[in-house]
């Protein structure tokens, strides 16, 4: 689409959802960082696009064209900024369009759907339940650029951000951000930003001590560190687990290897600080997705909590805590496993049996990486269907659960991925013996990262919904009620769950 050089822009529309220019240009202006993450501005007179907070001296608006997303820039054939470094922004992750389609594409994508052997846009969209046209259609509506679009983008976005932020060999970059070969990596980085990508590196970085690597991971303002922290600690697993002072550790095994991650806030910097310690380079976009969704670095909350408050139920909740992020779940399995074993139970009993659990057949970490108790990995699916769950103190018909899940998640590698509705997410779930809608719901909530997912008869939802005086509605009318919370239920519950006096 051409500009005229001597008039101001018309509204954007062309393939994606139009973008009020004017509204765009004065948040470029005035470097709101509110837009950050939610629109970029190519510059034709430079052939650069920039996130709304980049320092540089503001192009004239006739020059300005407005983007929904670094993939569209970069399709519009604009280069990335060196100095505002579009690859920090904060991901729009499922919060850049009102297609649930495309929010599940995005999580896909952004858990490897297209990368490696036998990935493709057609195996994508099968995933998703519709077919690759009306994929690439929705793509472009809502964010400017096909799949494969914001795919490559991600890879070179992370390549920058490993160049910028470590010491490490590009071969290693190359290969830690997905590219097949140092080539292509090369070609690429020539193409987008007119230089090899050993030039980007502007000064030697340390990655840290015994082979770490350490990266800045941002979100979009405000984060309730306390609670997410507060969050973490109730439920920390001994020896798997490690809370102190304002830091979360915690072992992690990917594929094969096993290793540590620690994260920590840098508020003035609207980042978390993750110091990630494992052998495989290649699983590290795998581990950055999984810190992202465990600290729920993609939510929008202003946007969010703007919806929930217009509830006068949810109005105190929201002002009193604007921050607060829903926790997400390390892994799928693990999750799944936590939720069952904490069904009717307190959280430190819960995390009691845990404990139990990672100690009976969870695998040792390799001594060197371990950080005092930090010391176990949690169980595979296979090794608890291979273990005697006899001495764990719980129900039997509970226990049976525990093997139905795991047989289940060895059965299914996509069973804790998205459908292509939250309903079919939870039937799926609910075929598994034991799992019940509370705890599909849960384990959608968590980890799937179904955000409008909502365990109605959660009893701490039930006592957070009661209003002072009031009797506490049912399970039934809590459900009725949270129909006006939607598509951000999951939310609604974090509030409720805050709000509980039993908390």
């Amino acid at each position: 689409m051409d500009i005229d050089e001597n008039h101001p822009p018309e509204a954007l529309s062309g393939d994606w959802i139009a973008l009020d220019p004017l509204a765009c240009y004065r948040a470029i202006e005035t470097r709101d960082a509110r837009f950050d993450g939610r629109v970029f501005v190519g510059v034709t007179s430079t052939g650069i696009y920039c996130r709304p907070v980049c320092p540089a001296r503001t192009a004239k608006f006739a020059h300005c064209r407005f983007y929904p997303s670094a993939a569209a820039a970069q399709e519009a054939g604009f280069r990335p900024c060196l100095r505002c470094r579009p690859e920090t922004a904060p991901e729009t992750g499922a919060w850049a369009g009102t297609s649930s389609t495309v929010s599940r594409g995005l999580a896909l994508i952004a858990d490897g759907a297209l990368d490696g052997e036998g990935a493709g846009v057609e195996a994508l969209a099968a995933r998703l339940g519709i077919g690759e046209r009306q994929l690439r259609r929705l793509f472009n509506a809502h964010l400017g650029a096909v799949p494969i679009a914001v795919a490559q983008a991600r890879r070179v976005h992370f390549a920058k951000q490993l160049i910028h932020d470590t010491d490490l060999p590009m071969t290693d970059v190359a290969l830690a951000a997905g590219f097949g070969s140092l080539r292509r990596f090369n070609e690429t980085f020539r193409q987008m930003y007119g230089r090899p990508p050993g030039a980007l590196r502007r000064r030697k970085t340390a990655s840290g001590e015994g082979g770490s690597v350490t990266l800045h991971l941002r979100y979009r303002p405000p984060y309730d560190w306390a609670a997410m922290l507060a969050f973490l600690r109730a439920r920390a697993i001994p020896g798997l687990e490690l809370v102190t002072g304002q830091s979360y550790s915690r072992a992690v095994r990917i594929g094969g290897g096993a290793g540590t991650v620690t994260i920590d806030h840098r508020p003035a910097q609207a980042s978390l600080r993750a110091r990630i310690r494992f052998p495989d380079l290649t699983a590290l976009p795998a581990i950055v997705r999984r810190i992202r969704r465990v600290f729920d670095l993609d939510a929008d909350v202003v946007m969010i909590g703007a919806h929930l408050a217009q509830d006068p139920l949810l109005t105190p909740l929201i002002a009193a805590r604007p921050g607060l992020r829903v926790p997400g779940g390390w892994d799928g399995f693990e999750l799944a496993i936590r939720a069952i074993l904490g069904q009717q139970v307190t959280i430190a009993a819960a995390r009691k049996l845990a404990a139990q659990l990672v100690g009976l057949c969870g695998s040792d970490l390799p001594p060197e990486l371990r950080m005092g108790d930090l010391a176990r990995c949690f169980p595979t699916p296979e090794q608890l269907l291979a273990a005697d769950l006899s001495s764990l103190g719980m129900p039997g018909a509970r226990r049976q659960t525990l093997g139905a899940m795991a047989a289940a998640a060895t059965a299914d590698a996509d069973l804790f991925r998205p459908m292509s509705s939250l309903e079919e997410t939870v039937a799926r779930l609910c075929r598994i013996r034991g799992i019940g809608d509370w705890s599909a719901h849960y384990i959608a909530l968590r980890v799937i990262r179904e955000s409008d997912a909502f365990p109605a008869s959660d009893v701490g939802l039930l006592r957070g919904a009661t209003p002072p005086g009031g009797q506490r509605p049912t399970p039934q009318a809590l459900l009725a009620m949270s129909a006006r919370w939607r598509p951000w239920r999951a939310y609604a519950a974090q509030h409720l769950w805050a709000a509980d006096p039993a908390a």
